[in-house]
């Protein structure tokens, strides 16, 4: 996508020239309020801008646009409107107004926004992320005209803080970006050669250094799970590693992230029906890859390294086999007995890979389990893992807007996933507990005493449906903005 240029402004509303201007409006309890930031643009509607956006059918309703031409009231020719919700309104609820307003003004090249004077990191990350756009493959493409959003300043003048929050905020939304079109790459243009060539490219753009292991390199090192998934594909795997260390790093964090580039279940096949979704089964790879970007773009005083396994699972003469019994990194042996939960074989090599560095902390995501569908739904991800870091990472989604759910590893369930062959099996051959039983997978490649979180995110990286707030159809970029949150917690407390 090419994104708005974004800029703070402390110039008054009523007479920037822009091509529209927008407020915010709630639910207040006599009726449709406007928020603050709009004194000046009521003022020049003589009070009256209420009154007018009832009659155009305005509530205040969480993210309602009603569009109101200013009749020379204000130098810009449009107003939207577009809703908070109720009075106690947070931060999340600033970031999807801001997105859905940001929707409506794809017909805009300059505009102008007071929701900025609310939560200026809400406006910030709303705005870009909900005119984000993919048209790479539209052969009457138009890039979306929005070209410039100027931000109401929070307060009086444009203050060194608020500069800063602006960029941070345009990075985190940058880094979502970039995952979400690494996640809309058709599966053909996508493969694991051309996934780990684009995260060369966006390592050495962001000075970060870069390591791509192929399948020679790979077999010689003994990466089993990678290998055994991605052997029925003409397309080889690959093992990607990228690293930043920033100044005075403190602490070291690992990341790891799912990267099949397309999933048929293999010699398991899935379903025809929805397996075009399947696409977006490296959602966990591209936010680990954008992660390690984003540290390096806002200077974390950490040493972040990111192990990215990709691999494509196809069916075919040489595809591996339920019944197969693979020999994991680090030795480990696993019996396969279905060729469908390929995702944590790929992820335990990376995981072991992973923690030969030593981290501090260790964070793992993967459009995991279609489990995770079914206990929490298509928007809210499930984070096991240690106790108290699991909690932390869930506190600090939930926190930055992504929704989501601690969820235990019941030990009962471990000896499901016991093998009368291997060291273990890749799945406990029953349906309940799927995604937890998959956590318990992961445990067994993960050291006793290392602080860890396993999010799987199988529902919220992929928006099947229409858009809503600041998410657009496809690639969703989750859980890009959780592991930044995270990090900056880690960078600032440990």
């Amino acid at each position: 996508m090419t994104a708005p240029k974004l800029a703070l402004t402390d110039s008054d509303l009523v007479a920037l020239a822009v091509d529209v201007v927008v407020v915010g409006t709630v639910q207040g309890p006599d009726g449709l309020e406007l928020a603050p930031g709009a004194d000046a643009v009521a003022a020049a509607f003589d009070g009256g801008l209420p009154e007018l956006l009832g009659v155009l059918g305005a509530t205040g309703k969480a993210e309602e646009v009603v569009k109101v031409p200013t009749g020379g009231k204000l130098a810009a020719p449009l107003l939207i409107a577009v809703g908070l919700g109720k009075p106690d309104y947070g931060t999340e609820q600033v970031r999807r107004a801001a997105g859905a307003s940001a929707r409506a003004l794809s017909k805009s090249k300059k505009a102008a926004s007071a929701l900025s004077a609310l939560d200026l990191g809400a406006a910030v990350e709303g705005t870009l992320l909900g005119s984000y756009t993919f048209t790479k493959y539209k052969s009457d493409s138009t890039e979306a005209t929005l070209a410039k959003v100027e931000f109401v300043s929070p307060a009086e003048g444009v203050a060194k803080d608020h500069k800063a929050a602006l960029k941070a905020h345009t990075a985190i939304a940058e880094c979502v970006a970039i995952t979400r079109d690494l996640v809309n790459t058709p599966p053909n243009d996508l493969y694991p050669g051309s996934f780990a060539e684009r995260a060369v490219e966006l390592a050495q753009a962001n000075g970060v250094e870069v390591e791509v292991l192929d399948e020679k390199a790979l077999r010689k090192g003994g990466y089993g799970g990678i290998l055994g998934v991605g052997v029925g594909s003409s397309r080889q795997p690959r093992l990607v590693r990228l690293s930043y260390k920033g100044p005075k790093a403190r602490k070291k964090v690992a990341l790891v992230g799912k990267g099949i580039t397309f999933d048929t279940g293999g010699i398991s096949i899935k379903p025809a029906a929805g397996m075009d979704e399947m696409t977006s089964d490296m959602g966990g790879a591209a936010a680990v890859v954008a992660s390690v970007l984003l540290a390096a773009k806002l200077k974390y005083p950490l040493e972040v390294v990111a192990t990215v396994p990709m691999a494509e699972n196809m069916p075919s003469g040489d595809a591996y086999r339920p019944g197969d019994v693979l020999t994991m990194y680090g030795g480990k042996t696993v019996e396969v007995l279905n060729t469908d939960a390929e995702g944590r074989l790929i992820l335990a090599d990376a995981i072991v890979r992973a923690c030969e560095d030593n981290p501090d902390y260790l964070i793992d995501t993967a459009t995991l389990t279609g489990a995770q569908l079914v206990a929490l739904g298509k928007r809210t991800a499930g984070i096991m893992g240690t106790d108290e870091f699991r909690d932390r990472v869930a506190s600090l989604g939930n926190a930055v807007g992504e929704s989501s759910w601690a969820m235990p590893m019941p030990e009962e369930l471990r000896s499901d996933l016991d093998s009368r062959l291997a060291d273990l099996a890749n799945v406990t051959g029953h349906r309940f507990g799927g995604m937890l039983a998959a956590a318990l997978f992961l445990r067994e490649f993960v050291p006793a005493e290392l602080p860890w979180a396993h999010l799987d995110v199988a529902g919220p990286a992929y928006n099947s449906g229409g858009p809503f707030g600041y998410v657009t159809k496809g690639g969703t970029g989750v859980p890009v903005r959780t592991i930044a949150a995270v990090l900056a917690d880690i960078a600032a407390n440990g």
